[in-house]
């Protein structure tokens, strides 16, 4: 089996090469030498590759405007899930949404209004205060 560009990509052994099947060419292959349903073709590939690949190199540590980029989606991410399940559900049913008074239909639009202006805070994302909605 003909094989390109082995390399390894996490610490478990796993590579990633490119084999050349016979009808497609040349294509990505991931292969894990401690799968236990091994083929004979994956073994043929491991022992063909041996030691001929590049060494695993793990990712360097997240930066801090990387960690506070990650922190901020994953508000956004809470946020939306908030939206999808808490309010959505009460505005978008038209029925369930004309059995409200107005007062409730109004702290309803208010509450979905402070879940969007979230990421407004002051201390978006570092500090987030959540909005509580109680009709």
């Amino acid at each position: 089996m003909e094989w390109r560009n082995a390399k390894q990509i996490n610490e478990f052994g796993w590579m990633d090469c490119e084999i050349n099947h016979p009808d497609l060419g040349w294509i990505p292959y991931t292969i894990d030498p401690n799968d236990r349903d091994m083929s004979v073709d994956n073994v043929q590939l491991i022992k063909s590759i041996g030691k001929n690949f590049e060494a695993y190199v793990p990712p360097p540590p997240p930066t801090p405007e990387e960690l506070l980029a990650q922190k901020a989606n994953d508000i956004r991410a809470e946020r939306t899930r908030r939206l999808r399940e808490e309010v959505d559900p009460l505005v978008m049913n038209s029925l369930r949404w004309a059995d409200f008074t107005p007062e409730q239909q109004s702290k309803i639009a208010a509450h979905r209004r402070a879940l969007l202006d979230v990421t407004d805070q002051a201390g978006f994302p570092d500090a987030v205060e959540w909005p509580n909605l109680i009709l």
